[in-house]
């Protein structure tokens, strides 16, 4: 009997010392930077003798839970210094790292570090992510750094060409990508209808672009996301930077408002070449400006707050005779706490708005337009334990739209005044999302999202018989508009229709070895609003419209597929995707639909769907005096309307047919080199299958008039697109250890002088009275020199 007491004693003893030995403490933190303070996304922190580790959120904070212990930890950062230090795990512990900028030089230095082999054991897929820094060596039209077009040099991602506004994913349109920028939705992604984008390198601290396996926290749109944050400013001394171009110049101040407590960041753009139009006796004018500010304050380790805003607005304006101005405003506070070391949560109430505005002298009316949004948002991530976190929290969006109003311009103009109806629309999401190590070579990643759109009431709504807007004319196989046959009217708070979607995603990783994993992910979203455009590349007159009675959500149901591998201790990185994706209720027009002005849209839209599916490749090198990157995507992007009933056509005969942005093949070949620590080069080269477009295959006479006729839609293409460009970066003085940085970048853009088409019109030669083609090139070889500094 007392050797099985013994015995039990013995056992408890053991277990108890196993409970006491694989007892967890949790450390957490936030790192920054050394000399600014501001706060790093994506830090590495590893722990080499577990084979384990984490990374920064958005906010710079990180939270691991580990056995008690004394461990070695290596904290490493692209372009920064990297910490290595033991430390002694006893029970919870705080630990804020800053880390040393590795150079005082303008340039991207990439340091050795083991990052990727934590990729390819996370789940997270069909995600890119660019360095402000790598951006800005890119070369660039007109010298002007631009983010929408350097993520076009990414698998999976393309535009309409030269002077087109927005980005394409994986065969989608411009109105399904999410473009956020400090949380805050940016509808206009463009300025100079394309030619550069909204963004300044400058005031830009993380991009990422989403193209699958999407998060459940994002929602509203099927294609892509691309998440921006700004810089939050310096904290500890004051600075400014900026650049002089030809054609643009911009500055950026960034300060403490208190030491080591709060911040601020203030940067503008803005181009002058329209200052120059007068002496080559040119009485058109084009311009841009924006605006970017932060306000960053930190009350105490678990309290931060934020205070961020955008503005920009473009002017476009011939002979006093016709103006236009559009832009963007967005204004975003947010709240960092921290409940524990395990739970961290960010609440954000934003505004946003965009505005697109006319002004007709020479027939003296007015003409504005836009969308306006009030957004809430409560995330919070727990850190349950080291294999298994959460992301969960609620989402509400209030829109209203103006689809336009016209009003006189002068006493004296014989225009009335005429008001598109208003619309209004409130949307709302709740989410949580899970991140599970399995084992030591399984990950999970799985959430879902519940999403709701109810559309508001509103002034007017057309009434039509049978609920049925637009009629098929069978003698004419055309479809016809249909007269309302009344109207509504409904106060605010009615319900004029509603919608709701459960999202799922999931996705995983299996590591093969120590260098290779395969990924799969599957991803359900919802789109409420949709781009009303029959153009191939958006307009500022396109006018964004919410789903109701007679327009419907998109549906988006996407898997990808991958493969992932690294080479030579991660000189080298392979990456191939496949993904097959297909969309519900995709908005199709009716031949000759016109959209400008127009207060019934249900009268020239029908309901389709759409698909596309594709292989992606991208290998890079990521180390050493040469890096780059090869991406390849082979993919087909198709929609289909078909008839209603079977007497009717559909749109196309009901068959399937490229969409315009459909790109067979695209070829990108990006590549850096540092020749010394004065020089470094730098070259893209662009390949992408031509556009598809429709042509006219005949002709007839009618009444004296010729009349063409088009063959099947988008049956044709624009010749193949291609480009290569040059770059070199020239640093005068980079040992110096004066305050005053400068470097000069030299450009050419489209080398060899390819004059790649952006469009093929067809008509009659006055001269001779044949029929001919011709093709509109926008831009041929342009030379550029900029001057950048920091002080």
């Amino acid at each position: 009997m007392i050797s099985i007491k013994k015995s039990l004693l013995v056992i408890l003893l053991l277990a108890i010392q196993t409970v006491i030995a694989q007892e967890k403490a949790t450390l957490s933190g936030t790192i920054t930077d050394l000399g600014s303070n501001e706060t790093l996304i994506g830090v590495n922190i590893i722990f080499p003798d577990l084979q384990t580790g984490t990374n920064t959120n958005e906010y710079g904070f990180y939270s691991i839970s580990l056995p008690k212990g004394e461990y070695k930890v290596q904290i490493s950062y692209l372009g920064y210094t990297t910490v290595t230090e033991t430390i002694s795990l006893s029970e919870d512990k705080v630990a804020n790292y800053q880390l040393l900028e590795s150079t005082e030089s303008l340039n991207e230095v990439v340091i050795k570090q083991d990052v990727e082999k934590l990729n390819i054991k996370k789940p997270q897929m069909s995600v890119n992510a660019l360095s402000i820094n790598t951006i800005k060596q890119m070369p660039v039209v007109l010298g002007e750094v631009d983010v929408i077009k350097s993520i076009t040099l990414l698998p999976g991602v393309t535009n309409a060409g030269e002077g087109s506004s927005g980005f394409n994913v994986r065969g989608g349109a411009v109105d399904q990508n999410l473009i956020l920028l400090d949380e805050a939705t940016i509808f206009n992604s463009s300025h100079l209808f394309g030619f550069f984008s909204v963004f300044n390198p400058d005031a830009i601290k993380d991009i990422k672009l989403y193209k699958g396996g999407i998060p459940a926290k994002y929602g509203g749109r099927v294609s892509s996301v691309l998440d921006i944050y700004q810089k939050d400013g310096n904290s500890n001394e004051f600075h400014m930077n900026g650049g002089i171009g030809i054609v643009s110049s911009r500055l950026l101040a960034e300060g403490p408002l208190k030491k080591g407590k709060g911040s601020f960041l203030l940067g503008g753009r803005s181009s002058y070449a329209h200052l120059f139009l007068p002496l080559f006796d040119i009485d058109n004018i084009a311009y841009f400006y924006d605006l970017n500010t932060k306000l960053s304050y930190r009350f105490n380790d678990n309290n931060n707050i934020f205070l961020s805003g955008y503005f920009g607005r473009d002017v476009f304006n011939i002979a006093d005779s016709f103006e236009n101005t559009y832009g963007n405003t967005v204004v975003n506070f947010r709240w960092n706490h921290l409940f524990s070391d395990k739970l961290f949560s960010n609440m954000s109430l934003i505004y946003s708005d965009y505005y697109y505005g006319l002004n007709l002298d020479f027939v003296e009316f007015e003409w504005d337009s836009g969308i306006q949004n009030f957004n809430f948002k409560y995330d919070l991530k727990h850190y349950i334990n080291n294999n298994f976190k959460l992301e969960y929290g609620i989402n509400s969006i209030y829109y209203k739209f103006n689809p336009g109003e016209i009003r006189p311009s002068t006493s004296t103009s014989g225009i009335n005044r005429f008001k598109l109806t208003d619309k209004f629309a409130f949307e709302n999401a709740i989410y949580i999302d899970a991140e599970h190590q399995i084992s030591d070579r399984l990950a999970l990643s799985y959430g879902i999202r519940f999403s709701s759109f109810l559309r508001l009431g509103q002034d007017e709504l057309n009434v039509y018989e049978n609920d049925n807007p637009i009629n098929f004319n069978e003698e004419l196989q055309i479809y016809e508009k249909v007269e309302a046959i009344a109207t509504e009217s409904f106060s605010r708070s009615d319900v004029i229709a509603s919608f709701a979607n459960v999202e799922p995603r999931f996705s995983l990783a299996y590591q093969l070895n120590d260098n290779s994993s395969v990924k799969a992910s599957y991803n359900r979203m919802s789109q409420y609003l949709h781009l009303l455009s029959n153009t191939t590349s958006p307009t500022p007159l396109d006018v964004w419209t919410p789903s109701g009675k007679y327009v419907k959500p998109q549906l988006l149901d996407q898997v990808a597929v991958g493969y992932f591998r690294t080479f030579k201790d991660n000189l080298f990185s392979l990456e191939v995707e496949s993904f097959y994706k297909v969309i519900q209720n995709r908005i199709d027009y009716t031949d000759g639909a016109d959209l400008i002005a127009n207060n019934a849209i249900e009268q020239v839209i029908l309901n389709g769907r759409a698909r596309a599916y594709g292989l992606e490749i991208l290998f890079r090198k990521n180390e050493g005096r040469f890096k780059g990157w090869l991406a390849y995507t082979l993919s087909k992007s198709e929609q289909q309307t078909e008839g209603r009933t079977a007497t009717e056509t559909g749109i196309n005969n009901g068959a399937w047919y490229n969409t315009p942005f459909d790109k067979t093949h695209d070829i990108s070949l990006t590549g850096s080199y540092e020749l010394n620590n004065k020089w470094t080069f730098s070259s893209n080269f662009i390949f992408q299958t031509g556009q598809p477009t429709t042509f006219p295959n005949a002709q007839y006479e009618y009444n004296g008039i010729t009349i063409p006729n088009y063959e099947d839609r988008n049956s044709s293409r624009l010749p193949a697109y291609h480009r290569l460009d040059l770059s070199a970066t020239y640093n005068p003085d980079p040992t110096s250890t004066k305050r005053w940085k400068g470097e000069w970048v030299f450009g050419i853009y489209n080398v060899y002088n390819r004059r790649n088409a952006a469009s093929i019109n067809f008509g009659e030669n006055r001269n001779t009275g044949t029929n001919e083609a011709t093709r509109l090139a926008i831009f041929g070889v342009i030379p550029s020199v900029s001057y950048n500094f920091k002080f």
